[in-house]
């Protein structure tokens, strides 16, 4: 059998009696310090807390992975959320009532103009394919529908609405409220040299506030509309100056 050697160690930072010795006669360094692990300290997290914004940031993976957090499983932070979610929706919905000109036929026209609801005001292009005038006050419709969704914007072919009308009235606005005519507007310089939308805007509602963007109520005056009308149209100018500046620096 071969010879077999064994090293024994002591404990880490041990030390002999001889050691001790030798250390106070200066033959040995100093004792280094017993190994002490650092202090335990809580990781600090910089994530969001977890409310309504923090959630609407998550992925649907990501909150699958979420179901067991015990802040996300506290029912009274749940319904908190699930109130404002749906409260958000609701007013969502009301804005975007509509927000788009809607092609309807002859026999539509009871249902969707004179038999809207009493708050709901509905502006009606008469209109003929292939023509210019009808087309430039259907874009102009367009972008005014989009910018007042909780106003209705519908058009028909002219003579699905009145049989035997005269080209040469076209385009044609007619303008309905709780299913009466409010107003008529015969051709396309009704609504300015140009016909923007911020024209055909004004020229809307300058007997009856017509245009209702969702956000305010919908008992407001005209004097209301027309400056939110104005402001809006301010706002599109600034905005256009503001672009041609940085292209010609460019």
């Amino acid at each position: 059998m071969g010879d077999y050697h064994f090293v024994y160690k002591d404990v880490e930072g041990a030390s002999t009696q001889w050691d001790d010795i030798q250390r106070k006669l200066g033959n040995l360094p100093p004792k280094p310090p017993a190994f002490k692990p650092p202090p335990f300290t809580p990781e600090t997290s910089n994530s969001k807390p977890k409310d309504k914004d923090w959630i609407d940031e998550q992925t649907q993976d990501e909150l699958d992975e979420l179901e067991d957090d015990p802040q996300l499983n506290d029912d009274r932070f749940l319904q908190e959320y699930r109130k404002k979610r749906l409260a958000e929706i609701k007013e969502a919905a009301k804005i975007a009532r509509f927000g788009a000109v809607l092609p309807i036929s002859g026999s539509d026209f009871v249902r969707e103009v004179s038999q809207a609801p009493e708050d709901v005001w509905v502006v009606v292009l008469l209109y003929k394919d292939g023509y210019s005038g009808c087309q430039i006050l259907l874009q102009c419709l367009e972008e005014l529908a989009m910018r007042y969704p909780a106003t209705k914007f519908v058009k028909i072919i002219f003579t699905d609405c009145i049989p035997n009308y005269p080209d040469r009235n076209l385009p044609t606005v007619l303008v309905y409220n709780n299913g009466a005519l409010k107003s008529n507007y015969v051709g396309l310089h009704n609504f300015g040299r140009r016909c923007t939308p911020e024209g055909v805007a004004l020229t809307l509602c300058q007997s009856d506030p017509v245009l209702n963007d969702g956000r305010r109520k919908h008992e407001q005056s005209r004097e209301a509309v027309l400056d939110g009308v104005r402001k809006s149209f301010l706002e599109k100018v600034v905005a256009e100056h503001e672009d041609d500046d940085g292209s010609s620096s460019d």
